[in-house]
């Protein structure tokens, strides 16, 4: 059907009204998640960009960092406890989630690569006194963590990693085409009206529905959904940024697997068998062929957040990294 030119300018006029509704409601219910979920730790200023962070412990450095859609309460909810007794442990929101500021993009489709995350926190490293970090990333924090360890290749530097402990990490190509949730709320259209619109009017249901479907076939700990922030996410900013990473992710992922034959630092790997958000035969399965270095645990019946339902498995890998580094 062909739409005249008035009934065309009452639908547009509609959209629009029904999007700046949305926004509003969107802000106001971002301005409460903020308020339920403030920052839990400090900042340092890289480039003009605020980066939130939480650091406990004593001993050699750990860097966690999270995944899509996540902060690093995801962190804070249980893990960093287990390993402050030995490590002095960092955790990152990284840059446009949590409380961390987003990287400026020329595209505005665009969200922030690996690499260039990868860039403004080993710079907050830095600030920080942080000296060969083991640098343990989850899902797309994986391959930030990868993106870290070849940012090292280039020179030597304090912050370059010491080894590397890859959570469900993302590693290398898929094929096929990503869930359009991402496509379609990535573009320019999607982050002017359908980002405000989730964001405003999702049910607390739906996101818990998400929390379930990310943990399955294990169920998430208890209290988890009320600690982890989601609504922090939901923000619009916030929203966009993680579509965004994630649906210009893969090109960047191309460029990073090719130095990964140069990576000889220790490298651990804890890779559910039954994780169908990163499938373990296109990533961890495939990189052991590429870093001889490369260590992988197989969890099996495992799902994508070993870090939780399996953490003991996930502790011995970082100790076991610690261990090869000589710390």
């Amino acid at each position: 059907m062909i739409l005249g030119p008035r009934r065309l300018k009452r639908a547009v006029l509609a959209l629009g009204l029904g999007a700046l509704v949305a926004g509003v409601g969107a802000q106001q219910r971002a301005a409460r998640a903020m308020a339920d979920f403030p920052p839990l730790g400090n900042f340092v200023t890289v480039d003009g960009l605020q980066v939130h962070y939480v650091q406990e412990g004593q001993g050699p450095d750990l860097i966690l960092l999270h995944g899509a859609g996540g902060n690093l309460r995801d962190f804070t909810f249980a893990l960093m406890d287990q390993l402050s007794d030995r490590y002095r442990v960092t955790a990152f929101d990284r840059p446009g989630l949590g409380y961390s500021d987003p990287i400026a993009q020329q595209n505005l489709t665009d969200g922030a690569s690996p690499q260039d995350q990868a860039r403004v926190l080993r710079a907050a490293a830095a600030q920080l006194g942080i000296s060969a970090p083991i640098v343990a990333g989850h899902s797309f924090g994986g391959i930030v963590s990868y993106a870290w360890g070849v940012e090292g290749l280039q020179e030597a530097n304090p912050v370059n990693a010491s080894a590397i402990v890859s959570i469900a990490g993302v590693t290398l190509p898929w094929p096929g085409k990503l869930d359009p949730y991402y496509t379609v709320n990535a573009s320019a259209i999607g982050g002017a009206v359908t980002v405000p619109l989730i964001s405003a009017l999702v049910p607390r249901s739906v996101v818990n529905g998400r929390i379930a479907a990310t943990f399955a076939p294990q169920s998430a700990p208890v209290g988890y959904a009320n600690y982890i922030g989601a609504g922090l996410t939901l923000r619009p900013d916030s929203f966009r940024e993680n579509v965004r990473q994630v649906n210009s992710l893969r090109p960047h992922v191309v460029t990073l697997s090719q130095h990964y034959a140069g990576l000889t630092l220790p490298i651990e790997i804890v890779h559910g068998t039954a994780d169908t958000t990163v499938p373990i035969h296109i990533h961890a399965d495939e990189f052991i062929k590429i870093v001889p270095s490369a260590n992988l645990v197989r969890l099996d019946g495992v799902g994508h957040m070993p870090h939780h339902t399996n953490a003991d498995s996930v502790i011995a890998a970082i100790d076991r990294a610690a261990s090869r580094t000589g710390h």
